[in-house]
């Protein structure tokens, strides 16, 4: 229960005090009205005495009275009606509301925050474990109080409008004070008149009110004496003559007026009435609009009830919005017109009126100080002299009419033990006893005597007599089964015993839930029992019985009180807002149950008409709920809180609460978000019509996913048409791929620093087109003028229910700046206008339930300058019916392009507000919070740009590996000024090409040769089949020099410009790849403006080309050195075998290959012929076959930087291989080559030794070989009945003698041991075999030594003899055979060469085969070769029998002239020379 101002001891004795009547005539009213008070109203704030005061007991003990407080009331003859009642309790609370502008009591209490009092305190304390302690110190603390202010003078004005009563005799007077002026004619007769008019009211049965309290009721003449106006001295006389009439202790002379009302008004003279005046009591009150009243007879309580009090009950508010709970407690509304009924709703500001009128009328403005001391001192001397003696006299006869009609011998209260001690009579149980509501005693009943006895000695605080009395007639009542009575009875008894001193019994809670029950369902009279709460409440409060209290006060809330028509909403709300505050101020607080109760409070406030304290109840109910998942709590609380807000004009709250509702993931059904929604937007548009001219506030729904903004800059795509694929670039409906994007900034910086002479500007920008929460938003991103920007907002509708957002677009601010001048021009803001941006608008965008939908809003700006994009402005609002809610395609709705509205929209916007990525690079930026800036929405317009549009005509989707396939691009210029440096980059150049730089590389047209071919051809000699056909070519005529970047290729544009509106077409040749699979091959081209401009210097378009390759044909080729030493002993000869195998599947229909030439381009050697060749100039290889050339190559005699091509035709035409397009893609992939082998070698450079590192190169340069071999080839395809004919190339590189290479990069697990059918077989099985690894990767390190078959290739040797040697043994013994030995120096170094001849053979399976013989002359020779030297060294061999005999026993050692014993080896004959004796 909330803590009060008062001690519950205070409270209860101010609620029960004496009563006296006032009688004023008209002349002492009018002296009474100078000061804007009636007399009852003038005594008032002096009614208190401020000393002690002592009475007798019956039994003559001295009883002591302390602030003791009277009641001093004008004599009203009519009973207060009930809808006066009611509206008077009504006006009571609604008028009391908590002071505004004060900071709230908040209790933190870990989760919980309640503002739940006036005043300032704050506790925060962990979540539990001191929430008790804390909430203890608090309730104990003087600074803190949840105070009710409304409870409290609800309360106090409920217990004086209480109507008197038969049965108890609290509200009955006990005096009556006549009042008369001493400015009349006659004041003694004028006494005699008032007299004469009190009795009659007492004892004439005209008058049923007021109730007094005994018959003979003690008379109190007051003369009132104006100082100011009146004679003093005839005022003493009359009051002389009074003394003399009415005895000195019967009579008053009260001098006021001292101050006259036309004094200054400077003096400051205190106000005490004007919190006494706030506080109307319901007697003063003289009439009410109630209309004439009757009297109705009721046995169990004197109600008088208006006759047409229905008449003026009336509900104000929404319509049937509050007639039931949501959570179902109330569900019917109260029809009762009883005191005990339905609550009278205010209609009117009347006492609103009231109370500022008395405010600004002072009160008292004749009176002084001392007035105020000489009404202070009245009241004292009427109580002192006056109605205590009479108070202490009616008890003592009261007490002996008891014990004379008892027959008693004692008194009362001595006799009171003797009753008690003795054996107690079992009492019935409440639900035993009869109702008899029929029993009323008469007046001079001893039961009533016994009663009125009890009161009087409640009312002068004689708390333990007062017991004793009740007790008795208690058990009197309960004999006689009268049951109002009785109850009564235990309501005083139990109050008693609580009051008494030194606490002799412990409070007999057990007394009022009796007289409650009592009360309730047998008198039906809700009024008694809600004074019996209300007192019981409070006593068990103040005895911390915090749970007792709180359930005492909701029984009298219960629904059954509704059904029997005796509930009252404004005493429901009231009683549970105070149980609410019990379970807070309980040992353990129940912070749940209190904001239920709040809930239940606000709901019933509601009802009773006092919305702002229904407000009040559910937003600190809300402080519970709030953040703990109980999402249908939230929103009933929410909803309600906005129709209380709504109601009350507080608008601004009424949106937040609503929005609240909308924002949340609310578990409601459609139907009520659909109703929730439409409140909202209801409230919304009175708060925006208050404001027309206002901003446009933010609308809650739909959600914004500000993260998932994306802008795109410039126009759309234009579709494929036909044949014309175009570029696919970059759009809005392509997801974003991170490795895809880094990628792209590669290429445009690759392309930037050839354009910059390989160098990137300092101010390099890379151009983004699309910006999102991927790429870098840091720097201000660059916009074309009259180019599209386009925003996509991602909208999520939370709710069930569809949103239609109409009038779609969006919000910005333009700042013009002409980026063109030097100094950037001036930066001003002009409004919003579409002739500097034009807007988009969509008419209508609707958005599902529960759907995610994105919106696509352009702006075209018209003018240069920095452009911010700061939101959304939209008008929100729903569609009619349930289209979307039964699955109904959505689709139906947008197809008809107009949707039904309700009839509710309301326009808005929402800010787009991106949080940039956090920072994480500085010590201080990692140990705190920061975020850069994301300026995706804030675009700089540039001068205007040419814009490129490329097309590809009959562009491939499939190829086989090495086909060569022409198609044709289209550049278009789409703006208004010219583009030129048009260039185009990639990551495989080596797969397409646009010729060569001079016209006469380049075929002009396909049909320029034989089956529309794609290369450069002449009809060959059918004699030169067996002969290479020699031609030459520079690579720098094909984009591949020394120093150049083979990736950025220049576009030949006729004449370097494309105009405005032009457009050209170029072929373009392919090369499919050389591995199978799917290729995504990027392009990027890269185009300038003619003019340059400072914020944009270039502009970029791409395209990603999705290439499909199958199985062609698999190249390898080894070269080896010759062992014949030809051409005037120049030993520049080697062999190249050249294996192709056909490992095509039959699923791309192809029938057979047919090899068609074979080409060699190098700068050191060339093919010269075909060795072997077969009669059939035409090499086929079906599926699987393998076909095997060999050719023999020999050292070029021109080495310059110029490429010798050297064509072995297999038919009748011969291709240009220094042509385009093979050369082209013959140097492409040379360089692809060259630029991976010199990655690898960089990765490794530094391993060798430094002494070592010109000896290993030059031993190296022996193996190495500068040898490429191109197999052009056709393929005869049947397709739709028709037999195609493809064609294309594989290159092989051949760099190492002796070295196998391929025409495609081989895998490193199992290519040596399988052959490479066999390996693309394996790739086809399980995964686990493909897991193994077997082998090393080679290479991974520069040897510190050659390799011995390295070593071995220093010298070549070659023996020269002859075949057959006939010898006759039997003329001559020994058999000599001259033979010549050749060594030939392979290095470009100085050699020194050992030969040794001494058999080293000793096995006897060699000499058993091969024979012995001897070599005359020395066994060793040294010599120094020099470089390419050809040495000739004559031996001779000796033989003793004929035979077959091996010559090739000699060994050969060779090293480096300059190096001492370094890299000694032998060198190894390649085959063995055999010689055949034979004898004459």
């Amino acid at each position: 229960m909330a803590q009060c101002v008062q001690s519950v001891q205070e409270f209860i004795q101010d609620s029960f005090v004496p009563l006296v009547a006032a009688l004023c005539s008209e002349e002492a009213e009018r002296l009474t009205r100078k000061n804007n008070l009636g007399f009852s109203e003038l005594v008032k704030p002096f009614c208190r005495l401020t000393s002690e005061v002592h009475m007798r007991d019956p039994n003559n003990q001295l009883h002591v009275i302390k602030n003791l407080k009277i009641a001093v009331n004008n004599i009203i003859t009519h009973s207060p009606q009930p809808g006066g009642i009611r509206k008077l309790l009504n006006d009571v609370v609604s008028v009391s509301q908590p002071t505004e502008g004060l900071v709230t009591n908040v209790i933190t209490a870990g989760d919980y925050d309640l503002n739940i009092s006036d005043r300032s305190v704050k506790a925060s304390v962990p979540w539990y474990n001191n929430w008790k302690d804390t909430l203890m110190e608090l309730n104990t603390s003087t600074f803190y109080s949840a105070t009710t202010p409304w409870f409290e003078s609800y309360r106090e004005s409920f217990l004086q409008s209480m109507p008197a009563s038969d049965h108890e005799f609290l509200n009955h007077y006990v005096a009556c004070m006549l009042v008369v002026s001493s400015g009349e004619p006659e004041p003694v007769e004028q006494f005699l008149k008032l007299s004469q008019e009190q009795h009659r009211i007492q004892h004439s049965s005209e008058y049923a009110y007021p109730k007094w309290f005994i018959p003979n009721t003690l008379k109190y003449y007051v003369l009132l004496h104006d100082v100011s106006a009146g004679e003093e001295q005839r005022a003493d006389s009359v009051y002389e003559e009074m003394k003399q009439r009415y005895g000195t202790q019967g009579c008053y002379l009260l001098k006021i007026n001292s101050r006259g009302s036309n004094r200054g008004a400077d003096e400051q003279i205190p106000d005490p009435w004007s919190q006494y005046l706030q506080k109307n009591s319901i007697q003063t009150q003289e009439s009410y609009d109630d209309g004439p009243y009757t009297v109705i007879s009721n046995r169990n309580a004197d109600h008088l009830i208006s006759a047409d009090l229905d008449n003026d009950i009336q509900v104000d508010g929404l319509s049937n919005n509050f007639k039931a709970h949501p959570l179902q407690l109330d569900h019917l509304s109260d029809t009762s017109s009883s005191f005990d009924g339905t609550d009278y709703i205010k209609t009117t500001s009347s006492l609103h009126e009231s109370k500022k009128t008395s405010s600004g009328t002072p009160h008292g403005a004749c009176l002084t100080l001392t007035d105020h001391d000489r009404i202070r001192q009245f009241i004292q001397e009427f109580t002192f002299r006056g109605l205590l003696p009479h108070i202490e006299k009616t008890i003592r006869q009261l007490n002996d009419q008891l014990i004379s009609r008892k027959g008693l011998s004692r008194s009362l209260f001595s006799a009171t033990k003797k009753w008690f001690s003795g054996s107690k009579v079992p009492e019935k149980s409440i639900n035993e006893l009869k109702n008899t509501s029929g029993l009323l005693y008469p007046p001079e009943a001893p039961e009533l005597q016994i009663r009125k006895m009890a009161d009087l000695c409640f009312l002068v605080q004689h708390y333990e007599l007062a017991y004793s009395c009740y007790h008795t007639a208690k058990k009197d009542f309960l004999n006689d089964q009268a049951m109002l009575y009785a109850a009564g009875a235990l309501e005083m008894a139990a109050v008693s015993a609580f009051l008494q001193p030194g606490a002799p019994r412990p409070y007999p809670a057990h007394y009022m839930d009796t007289a409650i029950q009592t009360y309730r369902d047998i008198c039906k009279n809700m009024v008694l029992a809600e004074r019996c709460v209300l007192l019981s409440a409070e006593i068990l409060k103040s005895q911390s019985k915090y749970s007792d209290a709180a359930a005492l006060l909701i029984r009298l809330t219960s629904e059954q009180l509704t059904w029997m028509g005796m509930d009252s909403d404004l005493r429901s709300a009231l009683l549970l807002e105070q149980a609410a505050h019990c379970f807070i101020n309980m040992k353990s607080p129940m912070v749940r149950k209190f904001a239920f109760h709040m809930i239940l409070a606000g709901h019933r406030y509601s009802k009773a008409g006092q919305k702002k304290h229904a407000l009040r109840c559910y937003s600190q109910a809300m402080q519970v709920y709030k953040g703990k998942g109980w999402s249908l709590a939230e929103d009933h609380i929410n909803f309600t809180i906005g129709r209380q807000s709504f109601t009350l004009r507080q608008l601004d709250n009424a949106v937040s609460a609503f929005r609240h509702i909308l924002i949340n993931d609310s578990k409601q059904p459609a139907a009520q978000q659909g109703t929730f929604l439409r409140e909202y937007l209801y409230v919304y548009k009175n708060v925006t019509q208050l404001s027309p001219d206002g901003p446009l506030p933010q609308l809650p729904l739909p959600y914004i996913n500000n993260s998932a903004t994306r802008v795109f800059f410039g126009h759309d795509r234009r579709p494929s048409e036909g044949e014309k694929q175009a570029a696919t670039h970059i759009s809005l409906d392509q997801e974003y791929d991170c490795e895809s994007s880094h990628q792209w900034k590669e290429l445009e910086e690759q392309v930037v620093a050839v354009v910059n002479k390989g160098i990137i500007p300092s101010n390099f920008q890379p151009t983004q087109y699309c910006l999102n929460s991927y790429s870098d938003n840091s720097k201000f991103p660059l916009a074309v003028v009259e180019e599209p920007v386009t925003v996509e907002v991602a909208f999520r509708n939370p709710l069930k229910v569809p949103l239609l957002l109409t009038d779609l677009s969006l919000l910005w601010k333009f700042q013009p700046k002409d980026f063109s001048a030097k100094h950037n021009g001036e930066t001003k803001e002009l409004a919003c206008g579409n002739d500097m941006i034009g807007a988009e608008v969509i008419a209508e965008f609707l958005i599902n339930s529960e759907e995610t939908k994105m919106a696509r809003l352009k702006l075209f700006p018209h003018q240069t300058g920095e452009l911010h994009i700061l939101g959304v402005v939209y008008n929100l609002g729903t569609i009619q019916g349930t289209m979307m809610l039964d699955g109904i395609d959505p689709s139906i709705g947008l197809q008809a392009g107009k949707f039904v509205y309700n009839g509710m929209s309301v326009r808005g916007r929402q800010e787009l507000e991106i949080q940039g990525p956090r920072l994480n690079n500085t010590k201080e930026e990692k140990t705190s919070i920061k975020y850069g800036p994301d300026r995706r929405l804030d675009p700089i317009i540039t001068e205007e740009m040419p814009l490129l549009e490329v097309f590809f005509i009959n562009f491939p989707t499939g190829l086989l590996c090495g086909e060569i396939r022409k198609a044709y691009v289209e550049f278009v210029n789409v703006s208004k000024c010219p583009l030129t440096a048009l260039k185009v980059v990639s990551k495989h150049p080596e797969f397409f090409t646009f010729g060569g730089n001079t016209a006469v590389l380049t075929p002009l047209s396909p049909s320029a040769s034989e089956n529309c071919s794609a290369y450069k051809t002449v009809v060959t000699d059918s004699t030169s089949v067996c002969t290479a056909l020699m031609s030459s070519a520079s690579s720098v005529n094909f984009g591949v020099g020394t120093g150049s970047q083979p990736e950025v290729i220049h576009v030949p544009l006729p004449d370097s410009v494309l105009l405005p509106g032009a457009s050209v077409q170029l072929p373009m040749w392919l090369h499919g790849p050389d591995e199978e699979g799917v290729h995504e091959i990027n392009f990027l081209f890269y185009y300038e403006s003619i003019k340059k401009h400072s914020k944009m210097c270039h502009r970029v378009l791409r395209h990603t080309a999705v290439i499909c390759t199958s199985r062609s044909l698999n190249v390898r080729a080894t070269v080896c050195r010759s062992n014949a030493l030809e051409d005037e002993g120049k030993g520049d000869n080697m062999l190249v075998f050249v294996d192709v195998e056909n490992i095509n599947t039959s699923e791309a229909g192809v029938k057979e290959f047919h090899i068609v030439q074979v080409s060699s381009n190098s700068k050191h050697w060339k093919l010269q012929k075909a060795v072997n060749l077969s009669e059939d100039k035409d090499y086929k290889l079906a599926s699987r076959e393998r076909g095997k050339l060999c050719f023999k190559a020999v050292r070029c005699k021109n080495s310059g930087e110029n490429y010798t091509f050297a064509d072995i035709v297999f038919g009748n035409e011969q291709i240009i291989s220094s042509a385009s397009p093979c050369a082209d893609f013959f140097f492409r992939s040379l360089s692809s080559e060259l630029k991976r082998t010199h990655t690898q070698s960089n990765m490794f450079h530094g391993a060798a030794k430094q002494p070592f590192d010109e000896a290993v190169r030059l031993i190296q340069k022996c193996s190495e070989v500068d040898l490429n071999i191109v197999v052009l080839w056709k393929a005869y395809v049947v397709e739709d009945n028709k037999q195609l004919i493809l064609e294309g190339q594989h290159h092989v590189v051949l760099h190492t003698v002796g070295k196998e290479a391929f025409s495609f990069p081989q895998k490193q697990g199992f290519k040596k041991i399988l052959g490479n059918s066999d390996w693309e077989d394996l790739e086809q099985e399980s995964p686990e075999m493909v897991l193994l690894k077997f082998f090393r990767p080679e290479n991974t390190s520069l040897p510190t030594r050659p390799t011995s078959e390295q070593l071995s290739n220093l010298i070549k040797t070659s023996l020269h003899y002859p075949e057959s040697f006939n010898h006759s043994f039997h003329q001559k013994s020994l058999c000599l055979v001259p033979v010549t030995l050749l060594l030939s120096n392979c290095s470009e170094a100085d050699v020194d060469v050992i030969i040794d001849l001494r058999h080293k053979t000793t096995s006897p399976e060699a000499l058993e085969i091969h024979g012995s013989f001897t070599w005359l002359g020395q066994t060793q020779y040294k010599r120094q070769l020099k470089s390419q030297e050809v040495y000739s060294l004559q031996l001779k061999a000796c033989f003793v029998r004929t035979g077959v005999y091996n010559l090739g026993t000699h060994r050969v050692f060779a090293k480096l002239a300059d190096q001492v014993t370094l890299f000694e080896t032998s060198q190894q004959n390649s085959m063995p020379a055999l010689i055949i004796i034979n004898n004459i």
